[in-house]
């Protein structure tokens, strides 16, 4: 077990998983150095779980990194909901044989800081543009650090987070680990390997996101939109419903409605009396990506715009331009980890951006060099070879990190496999 002498204490409790079975873990703070590049950097906290392996083998921990930036997994513990004692069935099924370990992102840690940013309201007489949300993301930018005092902004990079796995990894004194992670996780993988290789003994990675393509290309995540619309369009109870020329025409047709001027959608308001506002092609873009996340629901979004069925879309944009806060990582992290030359400037030409925009990459790129953390160069995010065993799981209606992430990397990893 760890001690204080590595900066890492683990503390046992037990929680009970959805089939009734214990769940025996053990939770800590590991203080690491909140910029490593500075000698006399304070310590912060970042918050650790382990679930030790049922039966005893040989084989390397699993090192779960989760999502975002800006999700935790540890807020399972003392949560009696459904979907948190389903999440602790998994965990014993990935501690089946080997150890499993948790660790946080910094900045967004129970066992350390919540970092936090508040996004403005929006007005909701003109429609929302990319202009608007470059002002808006450059003056918290530029202010970041003096609200939030006391803390080195600096260093909170996704390159700090793979260094913070490493200390997690040699303070519970492991030689070597195994990674799982997903979208965002699985980005961090790929820092955790690239920083510090020959420690990962395997890892299962899905929703690909290497580090160079954390922006997504426009015209992939068109190509998922165009799978999800082939699909719906042979299911058999939702063809009566599909406009001629099909859902991507529909799409189309919506974006040149809203090309030509915005539209005013009034609805009854909470209280009494209406709310109106006002609904434009950045609008439409930004919810046409966001929702074809849930295939689902994407075909009865598009149909329901193209027969001019506005006031549910409406609703969504209303609450979207409310005023909330959100993770500060987020920003910190995916503009110090950027995107280098030749990717930035296809992402500038690509030939989707007249119907999906560029509202993914617009203002981060805008506003990367006035937020506190430096980018991290190309030597860091550019893929090289490894020969790391991985197991690759994608989807292609993934419009959150394409499919085409996948591809891209593929050569890099020739013990890779794929699913």
């Amino acid at each position: 077990a760890a001690d204080a002498s590595t900066g890492l204490v683990l503390t046992s409790g037990v929680e009970t998983a959805s089939d009734g079975t214990p769940v025996h873990y053990e939770i800590g703070t590991m203080l690491v150095p909140e910029n490593r590049s500075k000698r006399e950097s304070r310590q912060i906290g970042v918050g650790v779980l382990r679930v030790k392996a049922r039966v005893t083998t040989k084989a390397p921990p699993i090192f779960l990194l989760v999502g975002g930036p800006g999700l935790t997994l540890l807020d399972t513990i003392g949560d009696k909901s459904a979907s948190a004692r389903h999440r602790l069935r998994y965990w014993l099924d990935y501690s089946a044989g080997a150890d499993l370990v948790i660790v946080e992102q910094r900045g967004f840690t129970i066992r350390g800081d919540m970092l936090k940013l508040r996004y403005p309201a929006m007005p909701l007489d003109r429609p929302a543009t990319v202009a608007d949300n470059v002002a808006v993301t450059l003056a918290l930018a530029k202010t970041a650090s003096t609200r939030n005092p006391g803390h080195d902004l600096a260093g909170y990079t996704i390159a700090e987070c793979a260094d913070d796995v490493d200390a997690v990894r040699q303070a519970l004194g492991y030689p070597r680990i195994s990674l799982l992670g997903a979208s965002f996780g699985s980005q961090w993988s790929f820092a955790v390997m690239k920083r510090h290789p020959g420690i990962v003994a395997r890892a299962l990675i899905s929703a690909v996101e290497p580090l160079n393509n954390g922006y997504d290309m426009p015209s992939q995540v068109y190509a998922a939109m165009q799978r999800i619309a082939f699909e719906a369009e042979q299911d058999k109870a939702l063809q009566p419903y599909i406009p001629a020329g099909g859902l991507m025409a529909a799409a189309r047709a919506v974006r040149d409605r809203l090309a030509t001027g915005p539209i005013v959608v009034t609805l009854a308001g909470e209280a009494g009396g209406s709310i109106a506002v006002t609904i434009g092609l950045g609008d439409f873009q930004q919810s046409l990506v966001d929702h074809a996340a849930t295939a689902a629901g994407w075909p009865a979004f598009v149909i329901d715009l193209y027969h001019g069925r506005y006031d549910r879309w409406a609703r969504e944009v209303i609450d979207g331009r409310k005023a909330f806060d959100t993770n500060l990582i987020s920003p910190l992290i995916d503009t110090a980890t950027g995107v280098g030359a030749k990717r930035e400037r296809q992402l500038l030409t690509d030939p989707a951006l007249d119907i999906i925009g560029p509202w993914n990459f617009a203002t981060y790129l805008a506003s990367a060099d006035t937020w506190p953390t430096e980018d991290l160069g190309d030597a860091f995010r550019l893929p090289t070879r490894d020969d790391t065993p991985i197991l690759f799981v994608q989807g292609d209606w993934d419009t959150n990190t394409p499919i085409e992430n996948l591809f891209g990397i593929l050569p890099y990893y020739p013990n890779a496999r794929t699913i």
